[in-house]
């Protein structure tokens, strides 16, 4: 059986950063790196989805472009799934430097009970680090459609969700799930390394 894809998302429009984040350094090293590295440690298929004019650092992984239109995080992640060829994707977005591979392999494993398996903490669902089934497709391609916002849909999709409990396995569940989205986060992100 082909392995499974991790896909790193890096297609989104960085408004609240107001640049691109997959080329951020942190710590020395491009954003993107850190979410890569856990896709490549979990043994997943990596790949890294963008729209055709997304800057990126040099990478040794192929590059799924996604298309240039809608600007929704959902366009990536069916980018992925089409590109993977009916192969489950584990999705991390390119913003989250302390995500563990042991996470993403144990995301990655699941699906025997759930098209859809992502964290949950606080009743907040974590779609951009969740592994997405192929049979998602034309619920993903409708949802696209319309706009849907993602967290809304992931509940839709009756999800399996992996509460902190569980995460605590994997480290502290707020430093797993923390994603760079504006300068004071990657100053946070700085002093976290």
């Amino acid at each position: 059986m082909e392995p499974i894809v991790g896909a790193v998302l890096a297609g989104g429009a960085s408004r609240r950063m107001g640049t691109p984040k997959a080329t951020l350094e942190l710590g020395g090293r491009p954003l993107l790196e850190y979410p890569l590295a856990a896709v490549q440690g979990a043994g997943l298929e990596p790949a890294v989805v963008a729209k055709p004019d997304s800057p990126l650092p040099p990478l040794a992984v192929p590059r799924w472009n996604e298309p240039a239109e809608p600007s929704h995080p959902l366009t990536g992640i069916v980018a992925a799934l089409t590109a993977a060829r009916g192969r489950p994707v584990l999705a991390v977005a390119c913003d989250m430097p302390f995500v563990t591979a042991e996470l993403v392999a144990d995301l990655a494993a699941r699906g025997d009970r759930a098209d859809l398996v992502l964290p949950e903490t606080r009743e907040r669902l974590h779609p951009l680090l969740a592994r997405w089934d192929p049979a998602l497709l034309p619920a993903l391609h409708e949802a696209l459609a319309r706009e849907a916002p993602l967290h809304e849909l992931a509940w839709e999709l009756d999800a399996e969700r992996i509460g902190e409990a569980e995460l605590r396995r994997f480290g502290d569940p707020r430093r797993l799930l923390f994603n760079v989205n504006a300068p004071g986060d990657l100053e946070r992100a700085a002093a976290m390394l």
